[in-house]
């Protein structure tokens, strides 16, 4: 258990949260589309290991089924929007590192505009493996801490789950683990008797940049304005 107090310090991986609901559900879309043509046309999500990551997520949010369904058969039969994913990487205000995962039918136009932000807001977009380094793809498990046990009670419980990192933020355990565990680590701790919030794919970071709090709040409106980027979908940094 690192100990970590505030959320900022384990990652950030914000994914349009203040934006219309309908916006929200054209990501979710995109996303369940993408990985439906990527898994070579495979629509049945327990056979595509990025769909039914993807449609977890649809489902956490609320999104409705019929428009789940819809995704998923549009893409199955060739149509949608010829999107492509891309990740552009870059530096902010005080030297963190961030990650932005776009989908996109333009990727020069999606570039430049990261590129406008980061630019007006102090930071730079850099070159492919600037700072991905810096990160590392793993599966994100978010419970809520049960009240009728220490939290070493529950972290001990949590690895033998399948969990390779824990954090404690408030009342939430964010359990890491690896990226083909994500789902056997999800059902393993519901059985547990643990209330899972949310069950997805992050970039972890190996390493964290402390910031003041004029430079917190400096990257917190730059990193909002490139979440709303219609085709930005995660935003992931390093700062803490």
């Amino acid at each position: 258990m690192s100990g970590h107090s505030k959320w900022a310090t384990i990652h950030r991986s914000k994914e349009v949260k203040d934006v219309k609901r309908g916006a929200a559900f054209t990501k979710l879309g995109r996303a369940i589309t993408v990985a439906v043509k990527e898994g070579g046309g495979v629509s049945d999500p327990e056979q595509n290991f990025k769909l039914r990551l993807a449609v977890d997520k649809a489902r956490q949010v609320n999104m409705p089924k019929e428009n789940i369904t819809r995704a998923i058969e549009k893409a199955a039969g060739g149509g949608g929007d010829q999107l492509t994913e891309s990740l552009f990487e870059g530096f902010l205000p005080g030297g963190a590192a961030v990650l932005v995962q776009v989908l996109s039918d333009n990727r020069l136009r999606t570039a430049q505009e990261v590129r406008g932000i980061l630019d007006k807001g102090g930071g730079t977009l850099g070159g492919s493996g600037s700072v991905s380094y810096q990160f590392r793809q793993m599966g994100e498990v978010i419970v809520t801490a049960k009240s009728g046990k220490t939290i070493e009670e529950q972290e001990l419980e949590l690895i033998d789950a399948g969990a390779e990192d824990i954090d404690q933020v408030e009342n939430k355990i964010v359990i890491h683990c690896q990226p083909k565990s994500t789902f056997e680590v999800k059902e393993a701790v519901e059985k547990l008797g643990y209330q899972v919030e949310s069950a997805e794919l992050t970039m972890h970071p190996t390493s964290l940049v402390s910031v003041d709090e004029l430079t917190q709040a400096r990257i917190e409106t730059l990193l909002e304005k490139i979440e709303d980027l219609d085709d930005v979908q995660k935003v992931y940094t390093n700062y803490a």
